[in-house]
């Protein structure tokens, strides 16, 4: 196997790796609770 080749394919890889590490970081910092909003419509309680 080309020596280009193989760089190519560990290259793809790891930006795989980077893309799926970088979702879960994101999909870990969302909060869970309960978020307060008062308007004009007075106040909205939402489960998060």
């Amino acid at each position: 196997m080309n020596r280009n080749v193989l760089y190519l394919i560990i290259g793809a890889l790891a930006v795989v790796a980077a893309i799926f590490g970088y979702q879960l970081h994101q999909e870990r910092q969302k909060t869970t609770g309960i978020e307060i909003n008062v308007g004009k419509s007075g106040i909205s309680i939402e489960k998060k």
